[in-house]
């Protein structure tokens, strides 16, 4: 792919192949793949083949290169624009000739789907060696190792949902590390204590998904696209945020185990937020009680 397609694209023998729209779009196509090559080929491969006698040992070899394990990130977070690119220009002549000279039987978006998918397998791998390897040395890297990669995807998972904001106009850095994201039914009381907590569970829940930043949580309405690729991809509008700083939870509202209060300036603003199930609730609970202690 490197050398058959993304170095053609600066051949001038192919240039008349390639349409003006597409030429200087190279970095937008393949985004970050020449990186994660030369990390898998320079680095990983020759550390995993040190430990080719001792596999077991294996885990401390993804361990010590965690930290370029998020070059996959940026590769994904790349992606749906790359696929946008790709749709438009699918039937380019300019790849149609490179496919045939590589004798390819697939087109170049199997191809550019293959760093996603490589990311999700390690963690395959790892269960798969973990399951192996009980009470041997090595087994806690291995495990350390695995939840390190589901960490990762987790990442990656949730900056995927990220970019797909739209109609925020701060800068989103500046609301610190994406912590969790989520669909949930939303009920809300702006009055100050007049509505009964139970009329308002008569009326119609609103569907949010929320971004809990560690500096704000965004809520925002989701919306399907319809494309193409890996996953419709879907995006979000922005509603409106709340500032951790003024935030408080309330941990169980009668009668529900599946919904929690999140409620701003002393409860000028309560929003009731159910979870699809118990676990979800938990979990987004304990990440709001950290920020806000």
């Amino acid at each position: 792919v490197m050398q058959g397609y993304a170095a053609e694209m600066d051949n001038p023998l192919m240039a008349h192949l390639i349409s003006p729209e597409l030429q200087n779009k190279k970095d937008i196509l393949f985004g970050n793949m020449e990186e994660i090559y030369h990390f898998h080929n320079r680095i990983f491969l020759r550390e995993l083949e040190t430990y080719v006698e001792y596999p077991e040992l294996v885990g401390r070899c993804f361990l010590d290169q965690m930290e370029d394990f998020q070059i996959y990130e940026k590769y994904c977070q790349n992606k749906p624009r790359s696929e946008s690119l790709w749709r438009q220009f699918s039937d380019s002549v300019f790849f149609q000739e490179c496919q045939r000279k590589l004798d390819h039987k697939l087109s170049l978006d199997s191809y550019l789907l293959k760093p996603v998918q490589r990311i999700t397998k390690y963690q395959l791998l790892l269960k798969e060696m973990l399951k192996y390897s009980k009470n041997c040395e090595g087994a806690e890297d291995l495990q350390e190792a695995l939840t390190s990669i589901l960490g990762i995807l987790k990442a990656v998972n949730d900056s995927m949902h990220q970019i797909a904001i739209t109609g925020y106009d701060g800068n989103m850095n500046e609301l610190g590390k994406l912590l969790m994201q989520g669909s949930f039914n939303v009920w809300t009381d702006h009055k100050k204590g007049h509505t009964k907590v139970k009329d308002l569970a008569r009326f119609k829940p609103m569907q949010r998904h929320l971004f809990l930043h560690e500096k704000a949580v965004l809520f925002c309405k989701k919306r399907e696209e319809n494309g193409e690729g890996y996953e419709k991809a879907p995006s979000y509008s922005y509603k409106h945020s709340l500032n951790m700083a003024a935030v408080g939870i309330t941990e169980n509202v009668k009668g529900d185990a599946k919904k929690f209060e999140i409620w701003y300036n002393a409860r000028e603003e309560v929003y009731i937020v159910q979870a699809p199930t118990p676990e979800v609730k938990a979990t987004w609970v304990n990440e709001i009680r950290k920020v806000l202690t």
